[in-house]
């Protein structure tokens, strides 16, 4: 991930709608997938500013952060976080520094689209899985939509529904939900990426765009009603896959 691209997630991660909102999303999935059953110690791989933690820290005895990231781990460490919350541990996603069944959920919060070998990222996490433990993975949807904001936070590709699935099952995981996410907004969304991606192709030399998709202000009034609409998708995405969405959610077993 280029600098402007993490100076932007960790300075906007507590407040704006896309944070907020998938933040609601995914933790209410893992919370309603599980329906009540307590998760032992739980993986934040890839943890980034360290966003997810402390809901993690609400579902979880115990919760580890790890990033091949020294900025990652920094900004976790500046965190005030719950005291179940370990120290943050440096560590590569295809080289995990745990020992093999470590875990009873691993989470990969928009993790995998920078993995240059996501097969081997997700064997290393099915490795530290206990027996019958979960892995969460959520990941960009669409590959037509890779535009340079994709190549300012370093992913390597977006994904379908069916090529997320095809990982997974390689992987030797069992896969218990697949849907799209941030579901009601990509009317909104996936027309104003393509606009973005098409001015860039016209206008820009390839590669010299400094934009990401967080560059773009939003007016602080419209934040609260954006997050709304996010949130407002999980009681059906707790239920049901969806077809649609920016992004997509799975939850496997191994």
């Amino acid at each position: 991930m280029e600098p402007l691209a993490f100076e932007q997630f960790e300075a906007l991660e507590r407040e704006h709608w896309w944070f907020r909102g998938r933040r609601r999303v995914y933790l209410g999935l893992i919370e309603r997938h599980l329906d009540g059953a307590p998760i032992g110690r739980a993986l934040d791989l890839g943890s980034g500013a360290g966003g997810f933690l402390p809901g993690l820290a609400r579902l979880a005895r115990r919760v580890w952060p790890a990033d091949s990231d020294p900025r990652s781990l920094a900004a976790c460490g500046r965190r005030e976080l719950p005291g179940n919350v370990g120290a943050p541990v440096r560590s590569s996603c295809e080289a995990l520094s745990f020992a093999d069944g470590s875990f009873d959920l691993v989470c990969l919060f928009d993790v995998l689209e920078h993995t240059g070998d996501d097969v081997a990222c997700l064997r290393e996490v099915r490795r530290v899985l206990s027996p019958g433990g979960r892995l969460f993975a959520s990941v960009p949807a669409y590959p037509a939509l890779y535009a340079a904001n994709d190549r300012l936070s370093g992913h390597e590709r977006r994904y379908t529904r069916s090529s997320l699935a095809r990982s997974l099952e390689q992987a030797g995981l069992l896969i218990e939900r697949n849907t799209h996410a941030n579901v009601i907004l990509a009317p909104l969304i996936l027309p104003a990426v393509l606009a973005i991606k098409t001015w860039e192709r016209v206008f820009e030399r390839p590669g010299a765009s400094r934009r990401t998709n967080l560059s773009w202000p939003v007016p602080r009034c419209a934040h609260s009603l954006l997050y709304r609409a996010f949130a407002a998708e999980l009681p059906l995405s707790a239920r049901f896959d969806l077809p649609l969405g920016h992004s997509i959610a799975a939850i496997a077993r191994k």
